[in-house]
C-alpha cells in the first residue's frame, strides 16, 4: 500500500489552506455486468476514492484573543478532518490532477470529500 514516510519524496510537498493530496485508487475497468470499460470512461465518473497523502493546515482563524487582534503574527488554524492515511471518497469535478515525478495524484478542498474511512491497520 501507500505510505508516507520520513525518506519519502512527498515530504518536499507543501499542501496549501484546506487543500488535501490525494492518490486515486484505480478505477475498476470492469462493470458489474463484466464489461470492461476503457481509462477514459472510468475516470469521468462523479464520484472516485483515493489515499489521502498529504494534508494542509486547515482554514486560518482570526486573530481575536488579543486587544489588537491585527498586531499578532501568529496564525492560527482550525484543523482539517483528513489524516494521512484515509481513505477518502470525493468529488471527482472539484479535483484538480497533477502529475509530480512520473506519479498522478489529485488536489481538492476539504469540502470536496463526501466520506472518510479511517483505520488503524490502513497501511
Amino acid at each position: 500500500m501507500l505510505s508516507v514516510t520520513e525518506d519519502n519524496r512527498l515530504k518536499k510537498l507543501l499542501v496549501v489552506g484546506d487543500r488535501v493530496l490525494i492518490k486515486p485508487k484505480n478505477p475498476s475497468d470492469k462493470t458489474t455486468s463484466g464489461l470492461y470499460l476503457p481509462p477514459t470512461v472510468a475516470e469521468k465518473e462523479e464520484v472516485q476514492s483515493g489515499y489521502v497523502l498529504k494534508v494542509g493546515p486547515g482554514y486560518p482563524l482570526p486573530g481575536l484573543d488579543d486587544d489588537e487582534p491585527w498586531k499578532s503574527k501568529a496564525v492560527k488554524y482550525m484543523p482539517l478532518q483528513a489524516e494521512e492515511g484515509d481513505v477518502a471518497i470525493y468529488l471527482q469535478r472539484h479535483a484538480v490532477e497533477i502529475q509530480y515525478e512520473g506519479e498522478r495524484y489529485v488536489i481538492l478542498p476539504q469540502s470536496a470529500i463526501l466520506l472518510l474511512e479511517r483505520a488503524e491497520d490502513l497501511f
